[in-house]
Formats: C-alpha cells, structure tokens, sequence
C-alpha cells in the first residue's frame, strides 16, 4: 500500500510522456505519479526507485525525488508562506505548502515566521501540521541537572509555566515561578536544566549557575541605576512586582546583586533610593 507522507521504494508500473506510474509490485492497480522531470535518466518499466509520496493541488497522490523538510511523525521548524481563511501554509521544501490548520495553532502565527510543528495525517488522509507539540516530544535524553541547552518556548500557560521543546525534540518546562520576563511562542532560549524529573521531562531555569548569574545580575542592576541618573527610586524592600517589573529580577535575584555591589562599595542604600558610590 502506497503510503502519503513517507519515503518508500516502489516499480516502474508504466511510462508516459509526463511521466512513469510507480506502485508496490507489478500487478498492483493503485498507482502514483512520479512526473518526467523528475524521472532518473534510464530508469524503466520494472526499474525502482524510493520517493516521497504527497498531496498535489487536486489532492492527488503524486511522487517526487525531492527531499521535504518534515516527514510524518517528525517535529521540524518551518516558515508560514501565507495564511489564508482554514490556517497557515507552511513551506516544507515541496510545490504544494502543507496546511497547519487554526485549529491546530498555539497563538497567532505571522507570514514568514518559523514555528516547530509536528505532522500529522488528518481525518481525510491529508498531511497536516501542528504546533501542539507535548504528546510528541521525547522524554528519554541524556541530560543532567546543570546542563546547558537550548530550547523551543511552544506554548505558554499562565498557570505552569513556559513549555518548551528542548534541542527540538524533548519534553521541558520553565516554571511559572522561573518567569521574570515576557516570554513568547517561538522563543529560542538559552537554558539550564534545573532537574529531571523522574518521568524524564526537565524543568528548566533561564537563570545561569549562582556564582555566574550573580555577577550578570550584578552588573545590569549597577548600569540600571546609573540610568536613573545614579539614583533608583527604590530598594530592595520594594514589591516583588516592581522589582520584577523594572528590573526583570526576582527579589531574590535583586537582593543578591545589590548585596554585591554593596560589598564592592560601589551603591549605598538610602531609606528610599539606592544611589551609586
């Protein structure tokens, strides 16, 4: 059985002047197109040949040689070419886009943008794409806590966190509590696994080890400050929210990085500011 989607090798059942008719075996009756221009120099009635099997204009099977950037049950990123009135149409290297429909969308998507999306085969046998992502990425890498990676942000929930799609392929989450800025779906992040779960799935910091992140944190607070003309308006007993708000530290983070510069005798705290030195 000629299979949409996927790369398999199939007989030259019979030629014509477009093109040869590809099947399983000789006798078969169901049969695919391969057209002239892509036909191999030599190759004839009997010969095989391995294509790639899709969907043209007409939603008719038709083979080529040319190799697409997705394959069924693959994750890939691909570019929107447009979006039309049933969703997006993504460029998979191939003449005819392949559909993500609305439906299958996390958020808006925008012409010319990159998203991760996973294909998938629709109720009427179409190849599809679609950026929800979680029940197809893998849980069985090799990372440790400490690693470094990079990560995918593929959907947000207010309630958990940042879900991303680590190296493309694996199962992590920045959490709800780790978010001290605004995040959004297509995100590429550099990160830290913080811990894995015994499920295999990662949780996920944007923060550096301590001793690093303490000096980065340090210094952007120090550059704040003098951006406010030496004086910031606040201290370290302010809000969370403010201090997330201005700083994009958690208070935490903020109390940390003032008390290294303290020690470097390069800020003072006033009742209401904290001033540079």
């Amino acid at each position: 059985m000629i299979e949409i989607g996927k790369w398999q090798t199939l007989t030259v059942v019979r030629g014509k002047e477009f093109g040869v008719y590809l099947a399983e075996n000789q006798g078969d009756k169901d049969a695919v197109l391969l057209p002239r221009k892509q036909v191999p120099e030599g190759l004839k009635a009997g010969g095989e040949i391995e294509v790639f099997v899709y969907l043209d204009s007409s939603d008719r099977p038709i083979a080529t040689v040319n190799k697409p950037l997705i394959t069924l049950g693959q994750i890939a990123k691909l570019k929107v070419a447009s979006v039309g009135s049933i969703g997006a149409f993504m460029d998979w290297g191939l003449e005819k886009d392949i559909l993500l429909p609305f439906k299958e969308m996390v958020g808006k998507v925008r012409e010319g943008n990159e998203y991760l999306v996973y294909m998938y085969m629709d109720k009427s046998h179409r190849p599809c794409v679609s950026m929800k992502l979680y029940e197809h990425l893998s849980t069985d890498g090799s990372y440790q806590k400490g690693d470094a990676v990079q990560g995918y942000v593929y959907q947000i929930n207010e309630s958990f966190g940042a879900f991303v799609a680590v190296d493309n392929k694996y199962q992590g989450l920045i959490p709800k509590q780790e978010l001290h800025k605004k995040l959004r779906v297509g995100d590429v992040l550099d990160l830290r696994v913080s811990s894995v779960r015994e499920d295999g799935k990662m949780n996920l910091s944007l923060t550096k080890p301590a001793y690093q992140q303490m000096d980065e944190d340090s210094e952007m607070v120090y550059q704040a400050i003098l951006s406010y003309d030496g004086v910031l308006p606040f201290t370290d007993k302010a809000s969370p929210e403010i201090i997330e708000r201005e700083m994009g530290l958690s208070k935490n983070a903020f109390k940390r990085a003032i008390g290294r510069l303290l020690k470097q005798g390069k800020i003072e705290i006033k009742e209401k500011t904290i001033n540079v030195k």
